[in-house]
């Protein structure tokens, strides 16, 4: 056999291994007292203790994690493990009831959108703690633990909140007028109680580039795209995947790929914490670490994706 052959040969072989290689992330996460990182190998490489229950985390460029760490509190926190930053939301003039904090985004020009439940408006809010801009919200059913849940600010400078105890996504313009909605049914299913259960509670909506939004079902137990006349184009259903039961559907990246990575939180230890899947439905990865997380894990994001990732 000529050398040259031989090196096709294994190169070939080489290439078909490596193909058949499982898809592995480096991840960051909320869940079980502690923020951390954990590596593609699956060994916690950074960790801090964090006994409040994160429902929005990030990443930033520079190298800090952003993480709640009570219901009215965000910081900004650098690898070695110093507050350089911090916000304490407080209820607003003529409000006396609880304030809770469960979205939060680092914009471009340093400002922090803020989405406030109990005080029902979105802030941004500046180095100092200034407010800068505020955007009142649109709740049909007040409360302060169920107002909002994840909430993004969108390139063409709106706002994309969804509200939990609503069941309504909603989209607002600056000055707070709804310029968008869409609401979850459920889907032919009846309503179950727990949070095992079935039911409109939405969590997150993510706008794609495609104009259509993606949406987190929360215990609507599905994730799924919707057009702007609120048609659903796309889903993976509760029990769709196989071995696998969707339940609370959290966190959403999509990846430069196309590929969706979903939280399966309050799913239990037969489920994975985090999927992915191919936009034709194919499971490529999925992350279960019941020693480092349990069964809250809602707040994650994948570190070692190169590209724009939609979060």
């Amino acid at each position: 056999m000529s050398r040259l052959l031989l090196f096709i040969l294994l190169t070939l072989c080489g290439a078909a291994i490596a193909a058949d290689e499982p898809v592995r992330h480096r991840v960051l996460a909320a869940d079980k007292g502690r923020v951390a990182i954990v590596n593609e190998r699956g060994q916690v490489e950074w960790e801090i203790p964090n006994r409040y229950v994160c429902h929005d985390i990030a990443a930033l460029p520079n190298g800090n994690i952003l993480f709640p760490t009570s219901d009215t509190t965000i910081v900004e926190m650098t690898p070695d493990k110093q507050i350089v930053w911090r916000h304490e939301s407080k209820p607003k003039g003529g409000y006396t009831g609880r304030v809770e904090i469960h979205a939060f985004q680092r914009l471009k020009d340093g400002l922090t959108v803020i989405a406030e439940s109990g005080n029902r408006r979105i802030i941004e809010v500046d180095r100092d703690g200034k407010i800068v801009r505020e955007i009142p919200l649109t709740v049909d059913r007040p409360h302060p633990h169920r107002d909002t849940r994840r909430a993004r600010k969108l390139d063409n400078g709106n706002y994309l909140v969804c509200h939990e105890g609503d069941g309504v996504i909603r989209e607002y313009d600056p000055t707070g007028k709804v310029v968008w909605a869409y609401t979850v049914d459920l889907n032919g299913r009846p309503r179950t109680p727990t949070h095992e259960g079935h039911g409109t509670e939405v969590f997150n909506a993510l706008r794609l580039k495609n104009g259509n939004t993606l949406v987190g079902g929360g215990n609507n137990n599905r994730v799924f795209e919707v057009n702007r006349e609120g048609k659903v184009v796309w889903s993976i259903e509760h029990d769709e995947l196989p071995g696998i039961r969707l339940f609370w559907v959290t966190g959403l990246n999509v990846l430069p790929n196309g590929n969706v990575v979903f939280g399966n939180t309050h799913a239990g230890p037969d489920n994975p914490q985090l999927v992915e899947v191919t936009r034709d439905k194919k499971v490529v990865w999925t992350f279960k670490d019941w020693t480092t997380f349990g069964n809250d894990l809602c707040a994650a994001q994948l570190l070692d994706v190169k590209g724009e990732v939609i979060r």
